[in-house]
C-alpha cells in the first residue's frame, strides 16, 4: 500500500457510532514518514474536521479539552473568513452590553483598589498617576489582543466560542507544524497559572481581612490579655468558616453572598472616600517620584489591581452582540476606562492623604478609634471573606475537571476532600507569609504578568505566524509582541525578586 493512500484511509474520521460510546475515545491515526508507519498516540491526535452541526462535534472529553476534531487548519483562508462564529453561538440567556459591562465592573474592581495608594507610595505621586494609566491601557490592549486571536481561532476551527486556555490549545494547533506538539501544554499552562493567581488571591483575601479584624478588636481590648494578638490566630480562627463555606458546590447558592459583598464594598468605599477628603494635605508632602528600587513593587501591585483577563472570555462568550465587546467605542474600552481612572483616583488621594505612613489596604489608615472608620473595616473584612468562595470557585473547577476520573465511584468524598484541603493551604500559606503590600505585588508579578501580557501576546504570535502578511508590514505584530513579552519577563522577575526580599526582610 502507497504512503499516499495511507494516510488518505487514515484521514477518514471514525463513524459516529463509535463517539456515542462513553467509554471509547476518539482516536485519529496518521502517517509518519520518520516512523514509516502509522501514529496513534493520543499526545500526537490531529484534529479532522467534520462538516456538521457545531452541537454535535465529538469532542474530545478524556483530556478535557473542548476543541472540536478538525484537520490541521488554517491553510483554506477563504473557507475560513465564510464561517461567523457569531451567527452559531446558541445561548439560553445571552448577556446585553449594560449586562456584560456591569458584570466586567464587578469582575474588574476587586480588594486591588484599597492597595492601589500603597502602589503609589512606591511609585511616587506623579510616576504614578501616569504609570497607572500606561499599565491599565497595555492590560486593555492585550485583552483586545486575546479576544481578537480568539474571534479568528474560531472562524478558522469553525466553533462559536473559546474560553482563554482553550484558545491557547486552538492557536498552537492552528499554528506553524512545529509547535502542534505543545497545544496541550499551552492549555495546561494557562489553566494552572488561572489557578494560581486564583488562589492567590484567595491567600490575600486571608491577610486582608485578619488585619482589618484585629485592628478593630484591639480598640476594644486595649487593657485585656486579648490586645494586639497575633494576625496569623486570626487567621487560623477564620479557617472552620472558610471551610464551611466552601463546601457549597453550587454557583447559584454563593450569589446572595456575592450580592451582599457589592453592597458592603460601595458602601465602604463611599465612607473611605469621604475620608480621603477631609483635610487634604499639599502635593509638596510627598514625593513625586518614589525610585527605581521601588518600581517592581508597583508594577506588581498595580497589575494586580488592573488585571481582569480571567474574566474577560467568559463574558465575550455570553454576549448577545460580542462585536460590542471590543472596538471603539466599546463595552471592554468603557469598562477598562472607568476602572482605570477610579484606581488612579483612589491611588493618588490616599497616598496624598497618608504619605510614606500608607498601609497595604487604605482601609487599614482610617481611623481607628472612630466608629465610622471602624465600620468600614468591617464591612470590607465582611464583603472580602464572602467574596473568598466566589474566587475559590474557578480553580476548584479546573482541578477538578482534571482529577475527577482518578476516583472512581468516590467522586463525593474526593471533592469535599479536595476543597477542605485547598482552603487549608491558602490559610497555611497566608499564615507563613502575613504581610499583605509584599504579598500583592508577589501574586501580581508571577501570575498576571504571564496571563496578562505574556500569554496573549505568545498567542497572537503563533496563530498569525504562517499567514500571509499575518504579522503586519515589516513584521510590526512579532516586534511588539516581543516588547509586550519581554516587559513581561522584567516585571516578572523584578516584582518577584523585590516582593520575596521584602517578604524575607518583614517589610509591610
Amino acid at each position: 500500500m502507497s504512503k499516499k493512500h495511507l494516510h488518505n484511509q487514515a484521514a477518514i474520521p471514525l463513524a459516529p457510532a463509535v463517539f456515542k460510546k462513553p467509554q471509547m475515545r476518539p482516536m485519529i491515526a496518521e502517517y509518519d514518514p520518520k516512523k514509516k508507519g502509522v501514529k496513534n498516540d493520543l499526545s500526537d491526535v490531529v484534529m479532522v474536521k467534520y462538516k456538521v452541526d457545531p452541537n454535535e462535534i465529538p469532542v474530545e472529553q478524556q483530556a478535557g479539552s473542548t476543541l472540536p476534531l478538525m484537520e490541521i487548519p488554517g491553510r483554506d483562508i477563504e473557507a475560513d473568513e465564510d464561517y461567523n462564529p457569531f451567527e452559531h453561538r446558541k445561548l439560553a440567556h445571552p448577556t446585553s452590553d449594560m449586562d456584560t459591562l456591569i458584570h466586567l465592573l464587578k469582575g474588574s474592581l476587586g480588594s486591588g483598589i484599597l492597595a492601589m495608594p500603597m502602589a503609589f507610595r512606591n511609585a511616587g505621586l506623579y510616576f504614578g498617576l501616569v504609570a497607572t494609566f500606561a499599565i491599565g491601557g497595555i492590560c486593555t490592549y492585550c485583552v483586545h489582543v486575546l479576544v481578537k486571536t480568539c474571534h479568528e481561532l474560531c472562524r478558522r476551527i469553525q466553533k462559536p466560542s473559546l474560553g482563554f486556555a482553550e484558545t491557547a490549545e486552538a492557536a498552537f494547533l492552528c499554528g506553524p507544524p512545529a509547535v502542534h506538539q505543545f497545544s496541550r501544554l499551552a492549555k495546561a499552562m494557562v489553566n494552572w497559572f488561572l489557578v494560581i493567581d486564583l488562589l492567590g488571591c484567595c491567600c490575600v483575601y486571608i491577610v486582608f481581612v485578619s488585619k482589618n479584624l484585629k485592628q478593630v478588636v484591639d480598640f476594644y481590648t486595649k487593657d485585656t490579655e486579648y490586645y494586639d494578638i497575633d494576625t496569623r490566630i486570626y487567621m487560623a480562627c477564620l479557617l472552620p468558616f472558610l471551610i464551611a463555606m466552601n463546601l457549597i458546590r453550587n454557583l447559584k447558592y454563593l450569589a446572595p453572598l456575592s450580592m451582599i459583598a457589592n453592597m458592603l464594598v460601595g458602601t465602604g468605599m463611599g465612607i473611605t472616600f469621604y475620608y480621603l477628603f477631609q483635610d487634604i494635605p499639599s502635593v509638596d508632602t510627598v514625593d513625586k517620584f518614589g525610585g527605581f528600587s521601588r518600581l517592581p513593587t508597583f508594577f506588581g501591585t498595580a497589575i494586580f489591581a488592573l488585571e481582569g483577563i480571567g474574566v474577560v472570555m467568559p463574558l465575550e462568550n455570553n454576549m448577545k452582540t460580542p462585536t460590542h465587546f471590543i472596538g471603539c467605542p466599546s463595552v471592554l474600552n468603557f469598562g477598562m476606562g472607568f476602572v482605570v481612572s477610579l484606581y488612579a483616583f483612589t491611588g493618588f488621594f490616599g497616598y496624598l492623604k497618608y504619605g510614606e505612613k500608607t498601609s497595604g489596604s487604605i482601609t487599614l489608615d482610617l481611623p481607628q478609634d472612630e466608629p465610622l472608620g471602624q465600620s468600614v473595616k468591617l464591612m470590607i473584612a465582611v464583603a472580602i471573606f464572602f467574596t473568598y468562595s466566589l474566587q475559590f470557585y474557578v480553580p476548584m473547577e479546573i482541578i477538578w475537571k482534571n482529577v475527577r476520573h482518578w476516583f472512581g465511584a468516590k467522586k463525593n468524598l474526593a471533592e469535599y476532600s479536595i476543597r477542605v484541603a485547598l482552603v487549608v493551604m491558602t490559610v497555611c500559606i497566608a499564615i507563613a507569609i502575613p504581610n499583605l503590600g509584599p504579598f500583592i505585588s508577589l501574586v501580581g508579578a508571577v501570575c498576571l504578568s504571564f496571563l496578562g501580557l505574556i500569554f496573549p501576546s505568545v498567542i497572537q504570535t503563533v496563530t498569525f505566524w504562517d499567514r500571509p502578511n499575518g504579522l503586519g508590514r515589516f513584521n510590526w505584530i512579532l516586534i511588539k509582541n516581543i516588547f509586550l513579552i519581554c516587559f513581561g519577563i522584567l516585571g516578572f522577575l523584578s516584582g518577584s525578586y523585590v516582593s520575596i526580599l521584602d517578604i524575607i526582610n518583614n517589610e509591610e
